[in-house]
């Protein structure tokens, strides 16, 4: 069967830290789709409709039908990032949008591929808040998909090597390059295609981290400011596959 892989989410899914020489993000999802048309030999036709600062809700609202409209045998659904961030949003709402994103999924006979994020607590403010958050959802989500050994499980919130500085972009909040294709072996490893080994973790050294005052200046206060004023940094921007797209096996599978 020809595979048809869309991927909904946020910032994770869209890619963002793995930006090309010309801005585009590439990230896990798109490194996913050339490593398993390399790994199996045949074209897989890709989508990704991930936007940057959405919510779980916002993502299933705005993402999931038009995912499956596309009629998909895979599709891929990572939130709850930006929720966790927000103290008053609470694990059971946040868990019942997987919840549901399963139950569409098994309606249309999808076949679903559940991540979880890298764990970015040990670089930010707030860590231990987050990190007690991260945990609670984690564990709300595996308690929902229990007794569900067909849906393709790359959980990458419980990998102590990915919480590691060189796989973390400056702003710490979101995975660089090296953490991309982590994720990305990660997911081919769930679906049994095989993966380039240096994707776990590719050879380099990794950028220096922004001083105190630099790194505050830069992320942190923007970040306050779009909560201030109750804006996203995905407003006004659109998918950058909202449809189909062949990708070819190359022969290799770096992704570069």
């Amino acid at each position: 069967m020809a595979v048809r892989y869309v991927a909904i989410g946020d910032s994770f899914t869209e890619g963002v830290g793995d930006e090309l020489e010309d801005g585009r993000p590439r990230g896990w999802a798109d490194l996913v789709a050339q490593g398993w048309a390399n790994g199996t030999g045949q074209t897989v036709q890709y989508a990704n409709l991930a936007i940057r600062g959405r919510l779980a809700w916002p993502v299933v609202a705005e993402q999931l039908e038009p995912a499956l409209a596309l009629r998909p045998t895979h599709l891929s659904f990572n939130g709850g990032g930006n929720d966790m961030l927000r103290p008053r949003t609470t694990i059971a709402h946040i868990a019942d949008a997987f919840t549901h994103v399963l139950r569409r999924c098994d309606e249309e006979g999808v076949a679903l591929v559940l991540l979880s994020g890298a764990n970015p607590s040990a670089g930010l403010p707030l860590g231990r808040l987050i990190q007690r958050r991260g945990d609670e959802l984690s564990d709300a989500v595996i308690q929902r998909f229990q007794g569900r050994d067909d849906v393709v499980r790359a959980l990458n919130w419980p990998d102590r090597e990915l919480t590691a500085p060189r796989f973390w972009s400056p702003d710490r909040l979101h995975m660089n390059t090296r953490g991309h294709h982590r994720v990305a072996a990660r997911v081919l490893e769930a679906l049994g295609v095989p993966a380039e080994p240096t994707w776990w973790d590719l050879p380099g050294e990794a950028a220096p981290h922004l001083r105190a005052s630099e790194y505050y200046r830069e992320h942190v206060l923007p970040w306050l400011r779009r909560r201030v004023t109750r804006t996203s940094s995905g407003d006004g921007r659109t998918p950058k596959y909202p449809d189909w797209i062949d990708i070819e096996p190359t022969g290799t599978t770096t992704g570069e």
